[in-house]
This record gives C-alpha cells, structure tokens and sequence, in this order.
C-alpha cells in the first residue's frame, strides 16, 4: 500500500521546479544533456534557369552540425507559484560531425531582393523602379553566393549598411546580416512558468511569454493561444491519451504533438510523440488552421506576420507531410519519414525527454515581381533555403543517475510488496500448520469449554499429587474420576 504512493511523492519531489532540490534544480537550469543543432543547407543548382522561368535545382549540403549550449539566467521566483527566467543559447562548431566546413561555398536565393520584392509588390511602379536601380548600385542579385559561415552567421551587406545609416527605421535588423545571425548569444524570450509546487499537473506550463498571455500575430483567438510548456519538460503521470503542447518562439506559435507507440530508450520505457500530419495544413483541410493564413498548399505555414512581412513559410525537411505538389515542384527534394519527421521520446512517469529530434524547414516564396529587373521571369515558387534539426539525448553520468532514481528503485519497491505479500502469507500459512500440530498439546486450543474444564483439573490434580507425595514421601491413592 505504501510502495505507490511513495513512488509518487518521490516523483513530485524531483519534477517540481524548487531550489531546494539541488541537483534536479541545476539539471534544470544548466541542461546537461548535449544538444546538436544540424543545419542542411539546399545549394541552388541554376540560379540562372530560374531567372528565365525554369523549374529549380537544388542540392542539400551538410549537415553542418553545432554544439548547442543552453543555460537559464535572470531566475525569479514569484508567489504565485510561478518562476520567470531567460534561456540563452551558445553554438559552437563540431567539425568532426559536420559534412563539410563553413568554408564551403553555396548559392542560396538572396532574401534581401527576393523577400523584399514580394513585400513591396503594390507601392508605386516608379518606386519599384527606384528600389530596383538601388539593388543594381549595391550590386544586389536575386541569389547570393557566400561561405557558409557567413550565410547561417552573417556577413557585412553594403546594402544594409546603407540603409541602417541613412534610414535606421526602416529594416527591422542592424549589423550583419544571415540567417541565424541573431541567434548565437541570443535567448528565447522571457518566460514565465509554473514551479509545480502547489500542483504537480501545471509543472512547466507556460504562464506569459514576454508578460503576454497570447500573441497577435494571427487571425483567429485559437491560434493565438499560448498552450503547453517551454518545450523542454512536461508534467509527470502522462499515459497515451496525454498530447504534447509546448510553445515555440522559433515558429511564433503553440505546437501540438500526438502519442504514437511506447518504447524504450538505452533501458529507459518512453512514450513517442510525433507531429500529427494536420500541424502545418491549410485552412482548408483543416478548419482550425484558418487563422495561420493567408495559406497555400497544406504542408507549409505562413510565417510573414512574425518575420516582419516577408513572405517565409515553415514546413517539415523536404516538405514531409505536405502537398505533394510542393516538392514537385523542386528537383532535388526527397521527403521521407526516416530522415525528415520530429519526434520526442519522454518518459512518461516523469514527463523527462530522453530522446529527441525537432526539424524544422526555412523557405522562401518567389515570383517576378513587375517593376523589380532583378526577378526576371521567376515562376512562383515555394523554395526551400534551409531546414535545421536539434537533437538532445539524455547519456554519460546524468542518464545512470536517471535510470538509478527514476527506473531501477521504483522497480526494486515494486518487487518487493509483492515479495512481502508473498512472505506474509508464507508467514500466515505456518502459523496456521504450527497452531494445527500444537492444538493437542496447549489447553488454550481445546475444542469445548467443558473438555477443557475437565482436563484442567487433571492436570491440577496431577500435579496437587505429586506436590503430596514428594512432602509426605508416600504416595496417594490414585482417585478414579
């Protein structure tokens, strides 16, 4: 009876964000577990074809895999039951893991010109004009050519510069500009989740997110919802029916993953969780999606709001899950469920990720744009540039110390009430044989109350006799009853 419930508060003690509980609170504050974030860049094959209206080629290069270190700063603890903190994140290059180096040189559509022609398609014809001849003074192309270092991490843009000197308001980002550029060094917002400490079932469920309890960059209340944790753990006690939501500032929106199958990792039983095929449909296959749009094909969400307007969508690597039509569109792409579906494997009595893998892809939209001589006669297109996946596993000392705590003593009391219940009825059962064996021989175990009255008094006279006999050193005749 007591083995359950000991389990459980053993388990609340340790999931509960509580600096009193110093090693599961460091775990939580300094990740140990080793994260890798691995970007594939898609290399454009025929910039120039694409400029004559022709169908793209590309050619995924890498991964170019980093060593993602994530530590929480500006801890604040509040009485409400909740805690605020920053996440910030540090990557350094893993050569020894990368398929190439950051050396290497790749062709990629220039989001400068193409995102920025889409975004101004309806101001003024002359303007467009204007706009246009300033690209070809800066020697701006629809696709750039560069290291790529400098791609994921920035690289100085006379443009930019420009622009940043002379009309400081008018772009959204300063100093160099790349893909990830603001991303080393960099944390994830402030947020603001529950401690568990007054109830276990709201442990690391976000409260706001930069003080906002809902965002605005969509069209529909639903889709602005701030659901589920931080991403990083869950509440205890999950069981298949339990869905995974966390928000992603990355995607500026709420996540939902569904169950697939139990399993196990290095000895450890988990639950699989993986991203339903709806997560990225259009308004129109799936209702509830209506507010991420303007959509296109089902498989790619609009990002514009949330990236100041240009014309970005997010989609699973290779356009996994998505309207086949999109990677038709594309020579060069592969989709398939091995190489390019997230998953997250949590074990479910704690609500701890074991095993992770969350991928996620960058594209571009393109098309000629009137006005702009830098498009040239691009077919309308949905262009993958990027697709990066962030991987995190649970290994060394921390996965032993887990499976210890977490695994084999829960196991071990399990076994044992069972072992005690067998011993007690082993116990029972020889008591019951000894009482049986013994019944004859002890007075207490006679079978009526008159018998037991009856040979009571022989052994009192028994032993009245021979008390006589020994005092008188005669012996008595013996009475017939």
């Amino acid at each position: 009876f007591l083995s359950p419930l000991t389990i459980k508060q053993c388990i609340i003690k340790n999931v509960q964000i509580d600096p009193k509980n110093k090693m599961t609170f460091t775990m939580w504050k300094d990740i140990p577990v080793p994260f890798f974030f691995s970007i594939y860049i898609f290399d454009v094959k025929n910039p120039d074809e694409i400029l004559r209206g022709e169908k793209p080629v590309v050619n995924q290069r890498g991964p170019y895999v980093y060593r993602e270190y994530r530590q929480k700063d500006n801890i604040t603890f509040h009485d409400n039951g909740t805690v605020s903190y920053q996440e910030y994140r540090h990557f350094h290059f893993w050569r020894n893991m990368s398929v190439g180096s950051e050396d290497d040189i790749l062709t990629v559509p220039n989001m400068l010109v193409l995102g920025a022609s889409i975004m101004m398609e309806n101001i003024p014809y002359v303007m467009k004009l204007a706009i246009s001849a300033g690209f070809k003074m800066f020697k701006e192309e629809a696709f750039v050519t560069r290291k790529v270092g400098e791609l994921i991490w920035g690289y100085e843009d006379p443009l930019v510069d420009f622009i940043n000197s002379y009309f400081p308001d008018m772009i959204p980002f300063k100093g160099k500009f790349g893909l990830f550029a603001t991303f080393n060094n960099s944390n994830t917002g402030l947020f603001t989740v529950f401690t568990g400490v007054d109830d276990i079932s709201r442990v690391h469920m976000v409260d706001s997110w930069n003080g906002l309890k809902t965002v605005n960059y969509w069209r529909s209340k639903q889709c602005n919802m701030i659901n589920g944790t931080s991403g990083q753990m869950w509440p205890p006690f999950m069981t298949p029916s339990t869905t995974l939501r966390f928000y992603s500032p990355d995607a500026c929106r709420s996540m939902e993953l569904v169950y697939q199958e139990s399993g196990s990792f290095q000895g450890i039983p988990t639950f699989r969780y993986v991203a339903p095929k709806t997560l990225f449909a259009n308004g129109t296959d799936y209702p509830p999606n209506e507010g991420f749009c303007p959509c296109r094909q089902s498989g790619i969400q609009n990002v514009s709001a949330c990236r100041f307007n240009s014309p970005v969508f997010i989609s699973h690597p290779h356009f996994y899950n998505g309207d086949p039509t999109l990677a038709q569109a594309v020579d060069g792409l592969h989709p398939n469920e091995k190489d390019h579906a997230l998953f997250i494997d949590v074990h479910p009595v704690t609500g701890i990720p074991m095993n992770c893998s969350i991928k996620l892809q960058l594209n571009l939209f393109i098309k000629a744009v009137r006005g702009f001589i830098e498009t040239g006669k691009i077919s309308p297109v949905v262009l993958p540039v990027l697709w990066f996946g962030e991987i995190g596993y649970i290994d060394g000392q921390v996965l032993s110390t887990f499976r210890t705590n977490m695994v084999v003593l829960p196991a071990i009391l399990e076994y044992l009430q069972y072992i005690f219940i067998a011993l007690g009825c082993l116990f029972i059962i020889i008591a019951a044989i000894l009482v049986i064996r013994n019944k004859d021989k002890n007075p207490l175990f006679c079978r009526s109350y008159k018998k037991c009255t009856v040979v009571n008094e022989i052994k009192l006279f028994e032993t009245e006799k021979s008390t006589m006999a020994t005092a008188n050193g005669t012996v008595l005749q013996e009475v017939d009853f």
